[in-house]
């Protein structure tokens, strides 16, 4: 799949940039959480193959928020309503026709809150990872540390937040999820919006939401606990909770097909597909190499065969899994096949 890219502006003149992945007819609305980067995101191996199955068969639209990866920042502090004007200009895009909306850990509150307001908008709803009430996810003093750490020094901060966010991710994994975070905006951004998190309630919405909703949270989150995904399940009429095993907020982190398919089982889309693309034993085999730090020249005289031959694999290994570079193989080989050396399967829709 490839994604399109385009722009919009909210009421108040804020550009922001949004993408659409899969030629389905029916809309998904992605609501994504605290930080994302449209283009960055799309060239992390993880990521972009948890959008591509959740895309297949359907349209997908996601955004980057204000001041967030391809988006323009505003001159207003951020805050609930300009999270639901942002939300709004996004959803005008899609015209007056329903569409499925998943809201993602800070995604979810705000897609709470924008579905009891628009009630006839949202067929049904997805909560990932979300919360009611986001004085409850953290203790003051966790919050007010982390705040602080994101503020004074953007760089530890992410890696914590990392560490946290992505636990059962291995460590060149989470190492490169820090720097996405880092690209995705500024320190000033990143804590204004944590600390946003922190402050919605939306306890009192909950028992105005209209719409089917699936709420999805993995038994030991660390970044958001479990009771609060119970609180949404309970405060809206027409819900279901599916607690799932794992300890990482992302979604696309962990088990992250579980989560894909859990969730277009209560869209009512078909199972996605697996295995759709698959490297060749030799493949494979340069793919670990890659994943080394091997340069072309080294994979030859590694594997005895000429250089050029050796650029061939690397490139049509880059074609087949839908990749620009070699640190995205390298990334890609980490994930899914790690030191087996067995044939592996692309999780591709």
């Amino acid at each position: 799949m490839q994604q399109r890219i385009a722009s919009v502006d909210t009421a108040d003149g804020t550009e922001l940039a949004y993408a659409t992945i899969g030629s389905g007819t029916r809309p998904v609305l992605y609501v994504s959480g605290w930080l994302s980067h449209l283009q960055l995101g799309w060239e992390q191996p993880a990521e972009r193959a948890f959008y591509e199955s959740l895309a297949e068969g359907c349209r997908l639209i996601r955004y980057d928020r204000a001041g967030c990866g391809l988006s323009e920042a505003s001159d207003r502090p951020p805050s609930m309503e300009g999270e639901l004007a942002q939300l709004t200009a996004i959803a005008e895009v899609l015209g007056t026709e329903q569409f499925d909306m998943i809201g993602v850990s800070l995604g979810a509150p705000v897609a709470v809150a924008w579905a009891a307001l628009n009630p006839d908008r949202v067929r049904r709803l997805v909560l990932y990872g979300g919360w009611a009430d986001g004085s409850r996810i953290a203790e003051p003093d966790v919050r007010d540390h982390i705040l602080g750490l994101v503020e004074s020094h953007w760089g530890l901060g992410s890696d914590v937040l990392t560490d946290i966010f992505a636990p059962d991710s291995d460590a060149a994994t989470r190492k490169e999820t820090g720097r996405y975070q880092r690209a995705s905006s500024s320190a000033t951004t990143a804590r204004a919006l944590l600390a946003l998190s922190y402050e919605l309630d939306v306890t009192a919405f909950l028992r105005e939401v209209q719409a089917p909703t699936l709420v999805v949270h993995r038994e030991h989150d660390r970044a958001a606990p479990v009771e609060q995904a119970e609180v949404l399940a309970s405060g809206i009429h027409d819900s279901r909770l599916v607690v799932l095993p794992g300890r990482s907020h992302l979604p696309y982190a962990g088990d992250a097909q579980a989560v894909v398919a859990v969730i277009r089982r209560f869209l009512g889309l078909r199972a996605a597909r697996r295995g759709g693309r698959i490297l060749t034993p030799r493949q494979t085999e340069v793919a670990a190499l890659v994943g080394a730090g091997l340069t072309n020249r080294e994979i030859a005289a590694r594997l005895g065969i000429e250089e050029r031959s050796a650029e061939g694999h690397v490139e049509r290994i880059r074609m087949r899994l839908g990749f620009h570079s070699r640190t995205q193989i390298a990334a890609w080989y980490a994930t899914h096949a790690g030191d087996s050396g067995a044939e592996v399967r692309y999780f591709h829709a």
